[in-house]
């Protein structure tokens, strides 16, 4: 779309910022040039809800990837891998699922990092992995995502990707990953709650009276 060419370090480029690398810190004077030169096209409403948005996703997966550490703290690590039944994952499959559609939607999707995922291996995958080698990669995908969600330009939250066979905005697929990432956790809780049988104590309502 865009012809420029910029000068850049090593790393993959990204189609739609030709000076954003995954991995790579851009040139101070290339990045802040580029990056108001694509501002210049959007109001500035649009800009700050684009960076709501943005700081919104963030906040989201770091909001639910410590609950799911904790799960798996408390599981043992038999457990981890156990069914409930033939047609339900284990909390070990769930992780290793999260880990794939977040590397395959943003970290490949938007970072332009070669998409690798094997999905059908992470429901068949019968462990047992270690819990902490699970804790580590669920971390690292997360924090590597996070890093690329900071960086992208406001304007490929609006710039349409092919992703796992579907044609999205980046602001989809970013909503897509969060969403997926709250559903799942959600059942991570539910199979340590089976398992432990006690309140694991993740809701922490505000002190709140309606007003008379």
């Amino acid at each position: 779309m865009f012809e420029e060419v910029f000068p850049t370090r090593s790393g993959p480029p990204n189609r739609f910022c030709p000076n954003f690398r995954v991995g790579v810190e851009p040139r101070a004077e290339n990045s802040t040039a580029l990056q108001a030169r694509y501002n210049l096209r959007m109001k500035a409403d649009e800009i700050a809800l684009a960076e709501m948005f943005r700081k919104d996703a963030r906040s989201c997966l770091n909001k639910y990837l410590p609950r799911i550490v904790r799960c798996l703290e408390l599981l043992g690590e038999e457990e981890i891998w156990w069914r409930p039944n033939a047609a339900s994952n284990a909390a070990g499959n769930i992780v290793l699922h999260l880990c794939g559609n977040v590397r395959q939607w943003i970290i490949s999707g938007l970072g332009e990092v070669k998409d690798v995922r094997e999905r059908d291996k992470e429901f068949a995958e019968q462990g047992p992995i270690a819990r902490q080698a699970l804790i580590a990669r669920l971390k690292d995908t997360v924090e590597e995502a996070c890093k690329i969600i900071d960086k992208i330009p406001v304007t490929t939250f609006s710039h349409e990707f092919d992703i796992q066979g579907y044609r999205v905005t980046g602001l989809s697929a970013v909503t897509s990953v969060y969403e997926h990432f709250a559903y799942h956790a959600g059942q991570i809780i539910y199979l340590t709650k089976l398992k432990g049988g006690e309140d694991l104590r993740f809701t922490h309502l505000p002190s709140y009276k309606p007003k008379p």
